[in-house]
């Protein structure tokens, strides 16, 4: 039932919080959104970047922002040409708010897109709205506006690419050998244990799971090293308060390790 309680008091805040957000290209000089240009591959897809500019200190949320952060949102409806929209994000950093861990980047976000056309011969136009909150002494809710034609014939972009090379090690390239998913039913939804045998991934490692389903909600992971096993154990609850059904194929874990992080999609039955 705390899990629960802590759940909805956070969901009720986002609510109210966001109930308003202000709207802009650029909200008061805090935070500046640009789309940067990567060009089109041989594949025919085209490579861009959502690029936000913070004023120092000021930090914004990884999209599983953890129990004090806002995740943000994009809406690429009223985008031209666009089949697809894949999200590359960079391996984020780890806050602690009154002693409540939040997940996010300060400063600069660099997110690298990659966009799949309706049609591979038709230029793409981005055109859309990304919500998110950004926080210093105090929260903001924000939602800014792109309005972008991608460039085709666009060089390589060192600032896209240095993005890229911040991304989380896929699971073959850290060394993962094996994750296993144990679940068992709570009183208000369903604990996930979550066994992986890898090296470290440096200093205090956190785990972050994602349910791979928007209805669902995770807690934040307590995570334990016993020597190449990294146990993770977390609480998933239905924002609605129905019954929980666990694809553990779309289950996502991310290790956020001092050295690097780890991205893993999807557990074996342990």
């Amino acid at each position: 039932m705390k899990m629960l309680c802590s759940f909805v008091a956070a969901a009720l805040l986002a609510c109210v919080v966001l109930a308003a957000p202000l709207r802009a290209q650029a909200i008061d000089n805090i935070v500046r959104l640009e789309v940067l240009d990567g060009g089109k591959s041989e594949d025919g897809t085209y490579l861009g970047a959502i690029q936000l500019n913070l004023q120092e200190g000021w930090k914004t949320y990884w999209r599983a922002p953890g129990d004090a952060g806002i995740p943000p949102e994009f809406d690429w409806r009223r985008s031209g040409n666009v089949g697809s929209v894949s999200i590359i994000w960079p391996a984020p950093h780890v806050f602690d708010q009154n002693g409540l861990k939040s997940i996010g980047y300060v400063d600069q976000l660099v997110l690298p897109i990659r966009i799949t056309p309706r049609n591979p011969a038709e230029p793409v136009h981005l055109r859309g709205e990304m919500d998110l909150g950004i926080c210093k002494d105090v929260c903001i809710p924000a939602s800014l506006d792109f309005d972008h034609s991608l460039d085709a014939n666009a060089g390589r972009n060192p600032t896209i690419a240095a993005a890229l090379a911040q991304r989380p090690y896929s699971a073959r390239e850290a060394g993962v050998k094996g994750a296993a998913c144990v679940l068992a039913p709570t009183a208000d939804g369903m604990q996930i244990s979550v066994r992986i045998n890898m090296p470290t991934a440096g200093g205090t490692e956190l785990t972050v799971i994602e349910p791979g389903n928007p209805a669902l909600w995770a807690s934040q992971a307590e995570t334990t090293r016993q020597g190449k096993m990294l146990v993770a154990t977390s609480e998933v609850i239905s924002a609605d308060g129905g019954p929980i059904a666990l694809d553990r194929s779309a289950i996502r874990i991310t290790v956020l390790g001092t050295n690097h992080a780890v991205d893993i999609l999807g557990c074996t039955a342990g």
